[in-house]
């Protein structure tokens, strides 16, 4: 969640209540910022980097078809870094972020209103996902593709967190093509966003299971305001990310809730003893409701 969240999986030895703890040398150990069962498991993360994988060999597969020497009479060789060859970037002035243009990220599936609407070509709301608009555009998702989605996908699995990204993106596309009708979109920014909105709706509907909750709740909060404010310069296309993140917010209720603490050690305890929801009140709530917005939305 944060930078003091520490795996699950840790050492038996910690103290589950969320208090601190000492090693076996006398250091003192920092409590886990949510209580922790021992039998939850850790995934092993590979779609993420699948998704780094697959980004990227777009992107490299974008620039081959672009092929900025052949078409650049018009601008007498300013090709960036023409030793690249066909790979090599578009000028400055038509492309600051170093990648393709325009014409070969619309011919490739970038989301344009026309194309959309007009002319049903619903499958650019998919495929803009996975295109980006320069190294630059392409460097800054990943990284921040790895930073997050790698540790949901470590608490949550494949499955969820592939389901977020996926319909997060979906959902960013759907909104920018309401509103942006004279300019092309790319990127897999609305899908990230997605991922932050399920880390605040994670957050909440798991409220009772953290330790450090104002720590928690303020971090993530101000990570997602800059990111929003980044969205108001220009050529950026913020209702993508608005877009992304409600949708992804609404998912994490829906996919993200955590069982009671308690609840997997109680299934082996006598039927009296155990307990008898695997989630609280507020959560099957919270699930309802996101589910009747999603499918409204």
């Amino acid at each position: 969640m944060s930078g003091q969240d520490i795996e699950r999986g840790q050492r038996a030895n910690k103290n589950r209540t969320g208090s601190s703890s000492s090693n076996n040398n006398g250091a003192h150990v920092p409590s886990p910022p949510y209580l922790i069962e021992d039998t939850e498991t850790q995934w092993t993360s590979w779609l993420v980097p699948m998704f780094v994988v697959a980004n990227v060999a777009v992107f490299i597969v974008v620039m081959y078809i672009n092929d900025c020497p052949k078409h650049d009479q018009a601008f007498k060789g300013k090709c960036v870094a023409r030793f690249l060859g066909r790979f090599s970037f578009e000028p400055l002035r038509k492309n600051p972020l170093l990648g393709s243009s325009s014409h070969t990220l619309e011919k490739l599936g970038g989301l344009e209103w026309t194309k959309v609407v007009q002319k049903h070509q619903g499958w650019r709301l998919i495929t803009c996902i996975w295109l980006h608009a320069g190294i630059i555009h392409l460097l800054v998702n990943m990284l921040c593709l790895v930073f997050i989605g790698i540790r949901l996908e470590q608490q949550f699995g494949f499955v969820r967190i592939g389901v977020i990204y996926l319909l997060s993106g979906f959902g960013g596309s759907v909104l920018s093509c309401l509103f942006i009708r004279n300019s092309i979109s790319v990127g897999a920014s609305g899908a990230l966003f997605g991922l932050l909105g399920a880390m605040l709706s994670e957050l909440l509907t798991n409220w009772s299971l953290y330790t450090n909750k104002a720590a928690a709740l303020i971090t993530l909060l101000v990570i997602i305001a800059i990111n929003l404010a980044i969205g108001i310069l220009p050529h950026v296309d913020n209702f993508a990310h608005i877009g992304g993140f409600l949708t992804g917010f609404f998912l994490g209720f829906v996919l993200l809730p955590r069982p009671r603490y308690g609840w997997l050690d109680g299934r082996n305890l006598p039927g009296s003893a155990a307990i008898k929801s695997k989630y609280k009140t507020h959560q099957y709530v919270l699930w309802l409701v996101s589910l009747v917005l999603l499918i409204a939305g």
